[in-house]
């Protein structure tokens, strides 16, 4: 029985230009075949390129880019990954001030809060709304959507690549 495929973006935001080889060399590794990203200017962060790829791959390859990429510090990125047949999709984002966040996402994109995280949220909070509504912002992952935001529009009209058959 062979892995479900499905597909996904990866978007390097922003990246140091000097970090534009180890970024292609770890896609790379993940990929086992060759990446030519085209690597546009970050009209957000002056110095800084950024990139797009679109892949497609057995489920889990999300998860794998996100890791080989979240070790190089000073990079800005998002990983999707489409839902395929028994996986949810997901999503993760990287700052070098936040870190990694996680999210499962549904077929439209939207990330899905689970039950227990919501419960979590509530018993945190302990009838203080503002301790809630600050759990809630934590999983929906709004501080990175914050930060990324403005490299996000900075980026729209940018070329983008496609990656096939990742394993």
């Amino acid at each position: 029985m062979s892995s479900p495929t499905t597909r996904g973006v990866l978007y390097v935001h922003s990246a140091p230009q000097a970090l534009c080889p180890h970024i292609q060399w770890a896609l790379e590794s993940v990929s086992r075949q060759r990446t030519d990203l085209e690597w546009t200017p970050q009209n957000a962060e002056p110095g800084a390129m950024r990139t797009e790829l679109e892949w497609s791959g057995v489920a889990g390859t999300g998860a794998l880019l996100a890791s080989a990429l979240r070790t190089l510090g000073r990079i800005r990125f998002e990983v999707t990954e489409n839902p395929s047949r028994g996986n949810d999709g997901s999503r993760w984002s990287f700052t070098p001030d936040l870190g990694i966040f996680h999210a499962t996402t549904d077929v439209a994109g939207n990330i899905v809060v689970s039950e227990d995280r919501i419960r979590y949220a509530y018993e945190a909070a302990a009838g203080d709304p503002t301790i809630l509504f600050t759990e809630l912002s934590v999983a929906l992952g709004e501080c990175w959507d914050e930060e990324l935001e403005p490299f996000r529009h900075a980026a729209d009209g940018a070329p983008v690549r496609w990656l096939h058959r990742v394993s």
